[in-house]
């Protein structure tokens, strides 16, 4: 009977803690995240909605020099867990960028076209900056 009780109780600690694992937290998301000349804004607004603001840069070489095409989009995304499905506002039906934070970093794969400007993209892995509450554009 006793075995029988512990495995119980045992099963149940290490689904809980699977499912805390799989929970990011308003301290874990909130701030400034950059990869590259890339970065993502965000900041936890409560009832799982976060705010973003992305700006990102593609630069290349042109018959010129240097030069560089930029994007931006912003608004309000849905965290569910470590993922966040997020939509820039006026952007293409087709695009969707997923956000997920693993390990302490923010891991980001991006579908369709997002209107950010010709090869600006914000796949990637990107890392904490800072953990303050980010200047939005947008304020």
């Amino acid at each position: 009977m006793y075995k029988i009780l512990l495995v119980i109780i045992l099963s149940s600690v290490v689904a809980l803690s699977v499912h805390a694992d799989n929970e990011a937290t308003a301290a874990q998301v909130n701030g400034s995240w950059k990869m590259r000349n890339n970065e993502f804004k965000i900041w936890a607004l409560g009832q799982q909605q976060l705010k973003i603001e992305f700006f990102g840069i593609f630069e290349h070489d042109s018959t010129y020099g240097r030069t560089a095409n930029t994007g931006e989009g912003s608004g309000i995304a849905r965290i569910e867990g470590d993922t966040a499905i997020f939509k820039p506002d006026g952007a293409e039906d087709e695009c969707k960028i997923t956000l997920k934070f693993i390990g302490g970093k923010l891991v980001v794969t991006q579908n369709g076209i997002c209107g950010f400007g010709f090869n600006v993209r914000a796949d990637g892995t990107y890392r904490k900056v800072s953990s303050k509450k980010p200047k939005f554009d947008s304020e």
